[in-house]
Formats: structure tokens, C-alpha cells, sequence
């Protein structure tokens, strides 16, 4: 497979942009895909170049071995982004993918500087707080038990027991990959981070989400909507706009005493 290639399937484009627009690049939840982000894409299309990104071992590429290391998620995304300052870059991860994001982010830092504009990290706990967790541990009742109680899965696939079962190896993986993730210590980026969370998200309290802010050396914002860990998709709309003010706040930094 070509690069070309290999970054058509783990990079997809839902909308046009316009020339010289941000690239805002969105990393789905543990079991998410690409098409989550869809409707972020078309609200703040064409002003930001909206890419989302497909793990292997779902949908589309579900015949590929899901990859259950957020460290080797994130080595791959950085060498087929390749990432330049003259092309800015704002990275929104879900969940999982906010950790996804925290590492890509530190890959960038250290190879392109001035690339990466700032990272919005939704619905984690910051990277320094570490729990011990077994979901990927669990047989597939206790994954999907779990799934159930987060209410962020298609209720469809949910009745769907066959559909279910073949997610299953790509939600073990990706549960894996997050809960064996061990933070670095010292590990610190330089752009800014914004957190946006759910009020009442049953995995993150406001101080655990707050702790993100440990881990720039730059500026930091918080916000929280209604609703729990996929708030987001109740509110696709106030949260498209929250994200688009962020992207403005990330390329017109207040000016520092």
C-alpha cells in the first residue's frame, strides 16, 4: 500500500476548506470511528479543514488488526501526518482519544515546533491521574456492560447482537490501549490545551478534567456542557461552536505581561 494510500484510510474528509484553513484533526472515543465527528465537520466547514481519523479493526477497516497501544497510535498518526508549521494544526480527541491526542501532540512538538496550535481534550481525565481499570480484561458481557452504561453507542448495534460481536475485538483493543497507557513524567506541552467535558460524566470529575492544565506551558480554559460522557452528541451544534472558539483562541493568543 502506498502512503497515499494508507493516509486515505486513516484520514477522512467529510467536507471541502477553504485555502490556508486550520486543520483540526478528531480522534474518536475507544470503539469510535471516523464518522462520529461528521456533524462537527459540517458545521465548521469551510472555515477549518476538518480531518477525522479511522482506527484500524472497524467499519471500513475492520479486517485489520485493531492496534491496542496508544503510544504505537499515535507513532503511526505522527508519520503519515507529517506535520509542518506553515500548515497549523488543532487536535480534539474524545476519551481515549484525548490521550491519543496529548502523545501525537508531544511527537509533533519535538519534530516540527510551532506545528501543533493547541490540543482540546473532551471528555478525560488529565494523563497525570492515573486509576487502574480492567474493562479490556473483562469478557464481552463486561465490555458491553460497560458500553451500555457510557450511552454513547448506537442503540441499533447495541440490539444488534452479531453487529455487537464483531466491534467487540476493536473495543478490547482500544480499552486496552487507554487503560494500559502509563503518562511520562515531565512530559509537558508547549501550546495550549482546552478541556470540554459533560457535567455529569461518570468517568471524569471537574478536578480530574481540570488536571489537563498541568500539562502545557501554555494557556489553558475549561468548559463543561450538560449532559455525561458523550455529551457531544446531544449537542453537536453548541459543541461545533465551542471548538471553533477555541481554534480562534488558539490562533490569537492573549498577550502575554
Amino acid at each position: 500500500m502506498t502512503v497515499a494510500a494508507d493516509r486515505d484510510n486513516w484520514f477522512r474528509r467529510y467536507e471541502t476548506a477553504l485555502p490556508g484553513a486550520v486543520k483540526l484533526l478528531c480522534l474518536p472515543h475507544a470503539g469510535g470511528a471516523a464518522p462520529q465527528f461528521l456533524p462537527m465537520a459540517r458545521e465548521l466547514a469551510p472555515a477549518v479543514d476538518v480531518v477525522c481519523v479511522q482506527y484500524p479493526g472497524r467499519q471500513d477497516r475492520r479486517k485489520e488488526t485493531p492496534i491496542d497501544s496508544v503510544h504505537t497510535l499515535a507513532d503511526r498518526l505522527f508519520e503519515l501526518l507529517a506535520p509542518r508549521p506553515e500548515q497549523p494544526l488543532v487536535i480534539l480527541g474524545h476519551s481515549m482519544g484525548a490521550v491519543v491526542g496529548f502523545e501525537l501532540g508531544l511527537r509533533i512538538e519535538r519534530s516540527a515546533p510551532g506545528a501543533l496550535l493547541g490540543l482540546i481534550a473532551s471528555g478525560r481525565r488529565a494523563p497525570v491521574i492515573h486509576k487502574d481499570e480492567d474493562v479490556h480484561r473483562r469478557g464481552d458481557d463486561g465490555i458491553i456492560a460497560e458500553i451500555r452504561a457510557l450511552s454513547g453507542t448506537d442503540p441499533g448495534v447495541l440490539a444488534d447482537d452479531e453487529l455487537l460481536r464483531m466491534v467487540l475485538p476493536a473495543l478490547r483493543a482500544d480499552y486496552r490501549a487507554v487503560e494500559t497507557y502509563r503518562y511520562r513524567e515531565g512530559d509537558r506541552l508547549s501550546a495550549p490545551i482546552s478541556v470540554l467535558m459533560g457535567d455529569n460524566d461518570p468517568r471524569v470529575s471537574l478536578d480530574e478534567a481540570r488536571a489537563w492544565q498541568q500539562l502545557t506551558d501554555a494557556g489553558f480554559a475549561m468548559r463543561t456542557f450538560p449532559g455525561g460522557h458523550f455529551y457531544l452528541n446531544a449537542q453537536q451544534a453548541a459543541v461545533a461552536s465551542a471548538v471553533a472558539d477555541r481554534i480562534a483562541d488558539f490562533q490569537n493568543p492573549p498577550p502575554t505581561s
